[in-house]
């Protein structure tokens, strides 16, 4: 028995009112819900907070830095993949894009081009958020340790065998006890103080 596929919530930005119903129309066509509709960089951060978008699409059409700014913006405040719809071939504006954090783009995209856009997107979203995570939980664990060398002179397997230990006796992640170990820390270092 196949699944329905899940229903997003989409933000639409571009400059071109136009555009922007177009781009709401195929969205729509294909069962997802868009939760806004942005002409202005200025509005991004308040509608990716109030809404929080699983996908934003920005459509462009005409100026190409506008198109720019608009995805920076939304990379930068949403925690969702950015895809751009083109009004044609223009590799310096993808690559440009690219480097501004974009997931895929379309060509104008019409319904079985951007359902594809989305699968596609959301599938390297998961896994560059999969990635991150896991980045983001070994640099912690390297930090726990380096404290635990530092306070107790001991060695960097012997700081992991102290972590894991830890993680057993409290029945909790290693991850969740090198956090506790980092976030504690600056409670336990020795504070230089002046004489008076």
């Amino acid at each position: 028995m196949d699944e329905d596929p899940p229903r997003l919530r989409v933000l639409i930005a571009d400059e071109d009112q136009r555009r922007i119903a177009e781009i709401a129309g195929v969205i729509s066509g294909l069962g997802h819900t868009v939760v806004a509709q942005l002409f202005d960089v200025s509005e991004i951060a308040e509608a990716t907070q109030r809404e929080a978008p699983d996908v934003a699409i920005v459509g462009v059409d005409g100026e190409r830095s506008h198109a720019l700014d608009l995805i920076s913006a939304i990379v930068k405040q949403a925690a969702c993949p950015v895809i751009a719809d083109i009004d044609g071939d223009d590799d310096s504006f993808i690559e440009q894009a690219a480097r501004r954090g974009i997931f895929a783009y379309v060509r104008h995209g019409a319904q079985p081009e951007m359902e594809h856009a989305i699968d596609i997107v959301l599938n390297r979203y998961a896994e560059f958020s999969r990635l991150h995570g896991a980045l983001r939980t070994g640099a912690i664990i390297e930090q726990a340790k380096g404290i635990l060398m530092e306070r107790h002179g001991i060695t960097d397997g012997e700081a992991f065998s102290e972590l894991r230990a830890r993680a057993r006796s409290t029945n909790q992640s290693v991850f969740a006890v090198a956090q506790a170990v980092v976030l504690s820390y600056p409670l336990f270092r020795q504070r230089h103080i002046e004489p008076d």
